[in-house]
């Protein structure tokens, strides 16, 4: 089939009787509005929780019901829209696929929708997925797309807002995850980019190859973009080259000198080899260098190689899209990393705190400690069976000291002995989330040297102690202010 007749598929589906919502949370009340517009006849919202599940089934005119309940109406369902949350092996949904209903999440219905006209002319479609890195690198692009488009998915404006938003946004930059792309196996974005790959979320998909798969969906649309320096990344572009599924275009992006059809650095500047002949740039603009002069990567933000990658696979995107590269260059010089990703929180005695708290798996954490040459390592959460041998072995030689908190804490202190003996680390026991926090800044503190940068990357979860990755960084900013409280200090 095509993506066209694909996407009127659903959209006939929807209509043609009664659809199961899963889930009383952001996508669940998105999913009800979607399939409102595209005249979805009956609509049954599924929640265990009687109080969210009816208090969201009236604000919007639908029926509730518990799971439970829900598996009574699989026999004249005509589709299961599911929260992106909800694995594959919950009950509910096996019950569904058993009996044939099509099982499919919210991004599925919005971007089967817009293919079919339901908001108007067809939007352009920018994916991107990966690891680490996605939230940087779709700000960066709606960044670069100006007026013309905006940052959905996990950021920025829902999508049934940004489908029926006057003035039209013509452009979404969707930052999809691997449960949203799972639930949406149809998707062929105009343009898809796979940043990198490391083992997450296994337990949900099953195994890493099929976390892989699903995250490989964006490469299978019109342009595929990935990371050439990733060995996994490329792995899934070659498994879908092989199955004649990956996209027509294929653009790596490099942290070195690209070749032909590809983008990357070379002499400090992004360099376009892919899309001279596809942008909206005036002719002078070639740099004789066979590709296009875009930016300068020093300032780019947040700095270090993490950063210019999530620069040059934005960069890729817009550029499939049209933006010229002055507007990219401009975007990048004045884009600043969002909380918790990067962002220096507090300098003092010649020591810059930067908190990376969203680094919740050894693959972020490698990327944030890369970028820097000297650091006191703050680390510790829930490793989620993740081993940090590797990370702690690749990067033992930049570090001066180490702090351990949380759950895994002593996890990680053992695997600094074993790999760094004599390296001071510094366990905190303390379980009240400031209180341990608080600790670990002081110890931090009293370990760095001027030159130094004390690093919150911690390679895992936050959720045994604290309510999220953002608390969490909050309280390393706060304890940076106080541990120094004394010295010569700026924020």
């Amino acid at each position: 089939m095509t993506r066209s007749d694909t996407s009127v598929d659903l959209v006939a589906l929807v209509r043609s009787g009664a659809v199961l919502v899963t889930g009383a949370g952001v996508s669940g009340e998105g999913a009800i509005k979607l399939l409102s517009d595209l005249g979805c006849p009956e609509i049954h919202l599924v929640d265990d929780s009687a109080e969210r599940g009816r208090a969201l089934a009236d604000a919007h005119g639908v029926t509730w019901c518990t799971s439970d309940a829900a598996r009574g109406l699989l026999s004249d369902a005509a589709a299961v829209v599911t929260s992106p949350g909800w694995r594959p092996d919950t009950p509910l949904l096996v019950d569904a696929a058993d009996a044939g209903v099509p099982v499919v999440g919210d991004v599925a219905v919005a971007y089967a929708g817009d293919r079919a006209g339901a908001w108007g002319a067809p939007r352009t479609w920018l994916v991107v997925t990966g690891t680490n890195g996605k939230t940087t690198t779709t700000a960066m692009l709606a960044a670069m797309l100006g007026d013309r488009g905006t940052a959905v998915g996990n950021i920025g404006v829902a999508l049934h807002d940004a489908l029926t938003a006057d003035p039209r946004v013509e452009v979404l930059a969707a930052e999809l995850s691997s449960f949203q792309l799972h639930w949406a196996p149809d998707l062929r974005p105009d343009a898809g980019a796979l940043l990198n790959l490391a083992e997450d979320h296994i337990d949900w998909h099953g195994s890493y190859d099929a976390y892989g798969a699903d995250k490989a969906i964006a490469l299978t649309g019109g342009v595929a973009v990935y990371g050439l320096d990733d060995a996994d990344v490329v792995g899934q572009v070659d498994a879908l080259a092989a199955a004649g599924r990956l996209a027509p275009a294929a653009v790596g992006f490099t942290i070195g000198e690209p070749a032909d059809g590809q983008i990357g650095v070379r002499d400090g500047r992004i360099l376009d080899r892919a899309f001279g002949d596809r942008s909206r740039d005036v002719p002078h603009e070639d740099s004789g260098l066979g590709g296009v002069d875009i930016a300068a990567v020093d300032g780019i933000s947040p700095p270090g190689p993490a950063g210019v990658l999530d620069a040059l696979a934005a960069t890729a995107l817009a550029r499939s899209a049209g933006v010229r590269a002055e507007d990219i260059a401009e975007a990048l010089r004045g884009f600043t990393v969002s909380a918790h990703r990067g962002q220096v929180v507090h300098s003092a005695g010649g020591v810059d705190w930067i908190d990376d708290s969203k680094a919740t798996n050894p693959h972020a954490a490698d990327a944030a400690l890369r970028g820097h040459e000297s650091v006191v390592w703050v680390a510790g959460g829930q490793l989620k069976g993740a081993d940090v041998g590797q990370l702690i072995s690749d990067h033992a030689h930049r570090m001066r000291a180490a702090v351990v908190l949380g759950v895994d804490g002593q996890v990680i202190a053992e695997a600094l002995a074993d790999a760094v003996p004599g390296l001071p680390v510094t366990v905190i026991g303390e379980t009240d989330p400031a209180t341990a926090m608080a600790q670990a800044c002081s110890a931090a503190a009293g370990a760095a040297q001027p030159g130094d940068v004390v690093l919150l990357a911690p390679a895992a979860a936050s959720l045994d102690m604290f309510t999220g990755m953002a608390q969490r960084g909050d309280f390393f900013a706060d304890g940076a202010r106080a541990a120094t409280a004394t010295g010569d200090e700026t924020s």
